[in-house]
């Protein structure tokens, strides 16, 4: 490992990031985390804090394997970057190029950009999905294609936690030639080529990493973006081979996802593989949405008194933005950092302009807007850290 002081990294204030995830768990916040910084791809700080799982007393590992949450989805969107990288589609295709049934209800303008904005007008849950079939993507994409949509596709963001992915996903499927499961293809086109030995989606857990699995566990019962019983039982059913919902139910460690999120900071290409061209990120990790403002955290305006603030969307990723606006990524992080958030859980970020990858995965899922400043906390100590 490269010393902290020839990247130019202050000793003393990147060790407040774990003290103050250390804190948090004390207080009985949420229950544990592997949190892990780089800067110029060398690692300067990769820590486990508290418990894989409270209630069996289980301390954190570095190598933990967690449910990815809501990250997933720019692992999902990279699959559709590498389709239009080759011109086999486009972000302006309309989805019932590929999925003519789609044209449903109103949706027939809808295209792949709108799916990846959250500007197709689905809604934020399951609404009509049984539960056994949530972790089908065709089934899933059927009860889609019959939904009538919350507002005219293109025209705001109506943020789809659940559905819009597994459209996307499908999408990507039929393009395969529908041969392959998608958690195939992601295996095969992106996990295995980065050597992302952690990951996967739809093969349940493998012997080697059922003790290290993380269980899904809701701290706060209260009111929340998504229903604590839907996300525990997803949680419990991502272990089942062939259970596949794209929008965040796979397995990842922290190190893991940290090649995923360096390739990304690289321009696509990691240890000599390459997954997408640099014209394609660039272009994925800017953002897309103008002023409009993300319907996620309309609650969060109610609940606690937020003031209204740009979505910031790219077609691939969160971004960070300019103004002083309350953010994921940090108050202090260049404003063309990208990253994911997971709900209640998780969160990654890169930081073209400082050159540093950050990734953060926890146990014991908060109320979301907490889970946010949380993020926000961490993501500054680490920018505070940073010394040239």
């Amino acid at each position: 490992m490269t010393s902290t002081l020839s990247l130019g990294i202050d000793i003393e204030r990147i060790a407040r990031v774990p003290a103050a995830i250390e804190a948090d768990i004390e207080a009985n916040k949420f229950d544990g985390a592997v949190v892990l910084v780089a800067r110029r791809g060398e690692i300067i700080l990769h820590e486990a804090v508290g418990y894989a799982d409270r209630a069996a007393n289980r301390a954190a590992e570095r190598d933990s394997v967690f449910i990815t949450m809501s990250i997933f989805k720019q692992m999902v969107g990279a699959a559709v970057l590498q389709r239009i990288d080759r011109g086999e589609i486009a972000f302006t295709t309309k989805v019932t190029d590929l999925i003519p049934e789609y044209a449903a209800n109103g949706k027939g303008a809808t295209t792949i950009g709108d799916l990846l904005l959250h500007k197709a007008g689905l809604p934020l849950g399951a609404p009509g999905i049984p539960p056994e079939k949530i972790g089908d993507i065709q089934a899933v994409t059927a009860a889609v294609c019959a939904m009538v949509p919350q507002s005219a596709p293109g025209t705001s963001i109506s943020y789809a936690a659940v559905v819009g992915h597994s459209v996307l996903a499908e999408i990507v499927r039929r393009l395969d030639g529908g041969h392959r499961t998608f958690g195939q293809i992601l295996k095969e086109d992106l996990t295995d080529p980065l050597g992302m030995v952690d990951t996967s989606l739809g093969f349940g857990l493998r012997d080697d990493q059922i003790d290290r699995a993380v269980p899904v566990v809701v701290k706060d019962h209260g009111p929340a973006l998504l229903d604590p019983a839907m996300l525990e039982g997803a949680g419990k059913h991502a272990a089942t081979p062939g259970f596949e919902v794209p929008s965040g139910s796979a397995y990842t460690t922290a190190y893991d996802w940290f090649r995923f999120a360096e390739a990304c900071r690289l321009g696509g290409e990691l240890d000599g593989t390459r997954i997408l061209s640099p014209a394609i990120l660039r272009f994925s990790a800017t953002i897309a949405t103008g002023d409009l403002t993300n319907s996620l955290w309309d609650y969060a305006q109610n609940m606690r008194g937020w003031p209204a603030m740009p979505a910031n969307l790219a077609p691939g990723f969160y971004v960070r933005g300019s103004g002083i606006t309350s953010h994921a990524f940090g108050q202090l992080s260049s404003p063309g950092t990208f990253g994911g958030i997971g709900t209640g859980s998780n969160c990654f970020w890169v930081d073209p302009e400082r050159e540093l990858t950050y990734v953060f995965l926890s146990a014991g899922l908060m109320e979301d807007s907490y889970s946010w400043e949380r993020h926000q906390r961490y993501a500054d100590l680490v920018q505070s850290s940073v010394m040239e």
